[in-house]
């Protein structure tokens, strides 16, 4: 969309609005359509205006800043060498009272230029459920390879929650499609593993793909956690997905286990 400052000063406010949404910060990053629009708005004498071009030059210095955050996630994990695949993995589900610990392994394409980085990787804990669950799907969608491993709540009271969780990893890097070359995993390095492995402490915030694996897993668990509510209404899982919480504890309280609980875990809540 091009247009001059004669034909905006023709154009009410709301008109104006319109025909901005019509531009996509996404598409016309990289064009000078978006800094020509903005500049064309800022020279206009309605402060409602001006504000505007504020507004739309604010989303494209975060969309520019996400993509170098992003940029930079991709570019840690290339840092550890020039390895042809390397996957990142990272588990969702230690510390509630009910359900399975989860992990996922993603191996990313890691030499993607700008327009196909996927943005917004994070800790998922730290991303809203909705983007989450969006997340997930393009993750599944652009990765080389994935793959999700589960350990049940049982098997945790049996065998312990390390074991689990270090099951979890060994089974999701070695059902992988592809075969990494290297493996980075979240907090600690994954016990009785074949392949070069290092260990990333905070990994879903520094490494695109434990970030990514992270969401996956995390989306993962949380639509097996709404499932089983279903089933088990009165504990809140589609709300807590297993974790402590207050209503969870009273509904504990009062009507006792169910059989995705961990019994190890309750030991001193009843």
């Amino acid at each position: 969309m091009k247009i001059s400052n004669e034909e905006i000063e023709k154009l009410s406010f709301n008109k104006i609005k319109e025909l901005i949404n019509e531009v996509s910060i996404e598409e016309n990053y990289k064009s000078n359509e978006i800094l020509d629009i903005i500049d064309v708005l800022s020279r206009d004498k309605r402060k409602n205006v001006i504000a505007l071009g504020f507004k739309i030059k604010k989303q494209l210095d975060s969309y520019l800043s996400e993509i170098n955050r992003v940029k930079s996630m991709y570019e840690f994990d290339k840092s550890f060498g020039n390895y042809k695949y390397i996957a990142g993995v990272d588990e969702v589900g230690r510390g509630p009272l009910a359900g399975p610990i989860v992990a996922c392994a993603v191996v990313l394409d890691l030499k993607v230029i700008d327009e196909d980085l996927i943005l917004y990787l994070n800790d998922s804990k730290k991303i809203k459920e909705s983007m989450r669950s969006k997340l997930a799907e393009i993750i599944k969608e652009k990765a080389i390879a994935y793959s999700i491993s589960i350990s049940s709540n049982k098997e945790i009271d049996e065998k312990g929650i390390a074991y689990s969780n270090n099951k979890v990893f060994l089974e999701s890097c070695n059902s992988l499609k592809v075969k990494p070359d290297l493996v980075l995993s979240d907090g600690y390095l994954v016990r009785g593993i074949n392949i070069l492995n290092k260990s990333v402490v905070k990994g879903d915030t520094k490494s695109a793909s434990i970030a990514a694996a992270s969401i996956v897993a995390k989306d993962y668990r949380d639509n097996l956690m709404k499932e089983y509510s279903k089933e088990y209404s009165q504990y809140d899982f589609e709300n807590n997905v297993g974790y402590g919480t207050q209503k969870h504890v009273e509904a504990l309280k009062k009507y006792g286990i169910c059989d995705i609980h961990r019994k190890s875990f309750l030991t001193k809540l009843l």
